[in-house]
């Protein structure tokens, strides 16, 4: 038996650890400096007793203790701190300045290659509701303080807010369903099915209007002024929209505008959903992934019994601060010394069927791409200021969510199975095909006898998150037998009782005596990038609109 960690699990040896030590005294200095006190919370947590605070995102480990009571390991710090403030606080402590440096553990497929431990160094403002400065102004200023302690390389902050979208949606949504979609596809960074459940509805053309372009808007203090301006032509009161804590922290973090170092993007969505106001993360070059998170979270306290206590806070990535700083020690690589500005732009271009439309459309944007005209077997061809990655549709999701890519292109079918973390910007209308689920046509009503016996149906499909996803939306089991090829002899052989596939003509199911018996979904190729590529860089911003364009003036 190998002497290994477990999965997702690793040691970190004395050359790391004294790197991460130097990281750790940096950043606790800072949180000290402006008198920030630490505390520590358990490591367990009563799972029913914290999901009081807010939505929990699954635990890889949770257990039962000995009264029966359900347990879980904490995958963040904000909801148990929250939870300690509650209970053993009053509010003749506040306003209370509470540090942390402490492990969590989240499930390893919501990182997707990450660890499932890592270590967050993190402050919780609370205050009392109402009065005086914003508490978002103390620890955004904090967190940019201690960026520049730790010569982060040029980091920055990006704000945005969860309250213009919600307002929108409580008073214009025709229904709590399309309200809860729409929220789920804007936390998603699905924007192209965000405009799609719009444009289906017959909502009034101002409210589809800012729906789907309040998301996309990024960039200065100016994008402020244009949410406002949308949400007036909505119709929606002042009081509620969110923008005026945005506009009092441009004021009161003026230096911070001016240098470029905050900026806005209102697509932000935090991995947890207990934020109530302004939410912001920070960036730095070199690295895929924010290197911090943070927000107003309000609703927490008052979900634990202690309404009008504003509460605020942000986590740094001990990980991410090490991979950026190039303090891995033994355990990793020293991230590159390019800057940003002085490399092309990277995408990543689909081979195989959709290759030709993506060298189309590309070039209609402006980009040159005469390069790609005799790609030969090259994987990587550089032209002027962009670098193609010739990839399979499949594995583009992935090289962008990676950093192998700032930016790509493919079907949402493989944007939808890979589950990255990406930010879906454009439907480029080509690459056309549909999911459907079939069976032979001489065993009809097989499946159906199967399923009232078995309470399972056997489907056999190369794309299991999408056969899943389809089976829960109609309330089905399913049983899912993942095949690489000639799909349609699953049920043939008899093996499985149905197949779930792409088909765009139906003439192999036809000549394999197949029957479509449900839609699954449609799929059109849609460009996307990933999150800390789309709000650092703007060239990918600039061929998000351009690319919008294209298309618009070919339909």
């Amino acid at each position: 038996m190998s002497a290994v960690t477990p999965r997702g699990f690793r040691d970190i040896l004395p050359t790391e650890a004294l790197a991460r030590e130097r990281i750790t005294g940096t950043v606790r200095e800072c949180f000290s400096r402006h008198g920030y006190l630490p505390v520590e919370t358990p490591l367990i947590e009563d799972r029913n007793l914290l999901s009081l605070g807010g939505k929990l995102q699954d635990s890889p480990f949770q257990l039962f203790d000995g009264d029966g009571s359900l347990l879980m390991v904490r995958p963040d710090l904000t909801l148990p701190i929250a939870r300690m403030v509650s209970a053993r606080t009053s509010a003749d402590d506040l306003p209370l300045r509470l540090r942390y440096a402490a492990p969590v553990v989240r499930e390893e497929s919501t990182l997707k290659g990450q660890p499932r431990q890592f270590t967050q160094l993190g402050v919780e403002y609370f205050g009392a509701d109402g009065g005086g400065a914003l508490p978002e102004t103390e620890v955004v200023s904090l967190l940019a303080e201690t960026l520049d302690a730790l010569e982060a390389p040029a980091w920055r902050i990006v704000c945005g807010s969860v309250s213009p979208l919600k307002a929108l949606l409580a008073r214009r949504a025709p229904s709590s369903e399309f309200e809860e979609r729409a929220l789920r596809l804007a936390h998603e960074s699905d924007l192209v099915s965000l405009d799609e459940l719009v444009s289906s509805t017959e909502l009034d053309p101002a409210v589809r209007e800012a729906l789907t372009r309040i998301p996309r808007l990024a960039g200065d203090a100016s994008v402020i002024e244009e949410a406002d301006a949308l949400l007036d032509t909505a119709g929606m009161p002042v009081a509620e929209r969110g923008t005026s804590e945005l506009r009092a922290l441009v004021s009161s973090l003026a230096d911070l505008v001016k240098e470029g170092r905050l900026t806005f993007d209102f697509s932000i969505a935090n991995s947890f959903d207990y934020y109530t106001g302004i939410i912001f993360k920070g960036y730095a070059e070199g690295i895929t992934a924010s290197i911090a998170s943070g927000g107003r979270y309000d609703a927490v306290l008052a979900n634990f019994g202690r309404p009008n206590v504003a509460s605020c806070g942000f986590a740094l990535s001990l990980e991410r601060l090490q991979e950026i700083l190039g303090e891995q020690g033994e355990s990793g690589v020293v991230s590159s010394d390019v800057s940003l500005s002085e490399r092309p732009l990277r995408i990543a271009v689909p081979k195989g069927s959709l290759f030709k439309d993506a060298v189309r459309v590309l070039e209609s944007a402006g980009l040159p791409t005469d390069s790609l005209r005799d790609l030969g077997r090259k994987l990587i061809v550089r032209e002027g200021d962009y670098e193609y990655v010739i990839v399979r549709a499949q594995d583009a999701p992935a090289f962008v969510a990676h950093g192998g890519a700032d930016c790509g292109i493919c079907g949402y079918d493989s944007i939808f199975e890979a589950n990255h973390d990406l930010i879906q910007l454009v439907d480029l209308r080509f690459g056309g095909c549909r999911f459907v689920v079939a069976e032979p046509k001489s065993k009809a009503g097989a499946a159906e006898d199967a399923y009232s016996w078995r309470g399972t149906v056997r489907v056999a499909t190369k794309y299991p998150r999408i056969t899943q996803s389809y089976y829960d939306r109609i309330g089905q089991q399913v049983d899912i037998v993942q095949l690489h090829g000639n799909i349609e002899l699953g049920p043939i052989v008899g093996m499985t009782d149905r197949i779930v596939d792409i088909t765009a003509t139906g003439t192999t199911l036809a000549e394999n005596d197949l029957v479509i018996v449900d839609e699954v979904m449609n799929c059109t190729a849609r460009f996307f990038s990933g999150p800390a590529a789309y709000r650092y860089d703007t060239r990918i911003r600039d061929l998000a609109a351009r690319l919008a364009q294209v298309v618009a003036e070919n339909q």
